[in-house]
C-alpha cells in the first residue's frame, strides 16, 4: 500500500466515522467558524480547566478534508495546555505550507497531501483557526 493511499484512508476514516462530533449541553467556550469559497462550517466547543484542554467536540457540514481534520484536531488537543494546542496549530499552518512537520497524534500528517491543492488548504485549517479563537477566548 502506498502512503498516498494510507493517508487517503485515515481521512476517510475520521470522515465516516469522526471523533468527538457532537456538542456540550453545558457550555464551555464555543466558536463558529465557516469558509465562505466553498460552505464549510463548523462550531467548535471546548471545556477548559486550569489552561488545560479537558474536553473537545464539535459539529458542522462540509467537505471530507474539513470534517476529518476537525475530527482530528479535537482528539489530538485533548489534555494539552492551551499553548500546546495553539502551538499543534501553528504545526498544522506549517505543514500546510509544506514543511517537515511532526504530530505526537500521527493522523494530522494524513492531511499533508492538502498543500499540493491550495483551494482546499482552507478546508483543512478551518477547524484549526477555530481553535487559535477558542484558545484565545479561553485566556481571557
Amino acid at each position: 500500500m502506498q502512503l498516498d493511499d494510507l493517508y487517503r484512508r485515515v481521512i476517510m476514516d475520521h470522515y465516516k466515522s469522526p471523533r468527538n462530533k457532537g456538542k456540550f449541553e453545558d457550555g464551555g467556550v464555543s466558536i463558529d467558524l465557516n469558509n465562505p469559497t466553498c460552505g464549510d462550517r463548523i462550531t467548535l466547543q471546548m471545556k477548559v480547566e486550569d489552561g488545560v484542554v479537558k474536553d473537545a467536540r464539535f459539529v458542522g457540514e462540509g467537505c471530507s478534508i474539513s470534517m476529518s481534520s476537525a475530527s482530528m484536531m479535537t482528539d489530538a488537543i485533548k489534555g494539552k495546555t492551551l499553548d500546546e494546542a495553539l502551538q499543534m496549530a501553528e504545526n498544522f499552518s506549517g505543514l500546510m505550507k509544506g514543511e517537515a512537520v511532526e504530530f505526537e497524534y500521527e493522523d494530522i500528517e494524513a492531511l499533508s497531501g492538502v498543500n499540493k491543492f491550495p483551494a482546499r488548504i482552507k478546508c483543512a485549517t478551518l477547524a484549526w483557526n477555530a481553535l487559535r479563537k477558542g484558545v484565545e477566548q479561553a485566556k481571557q
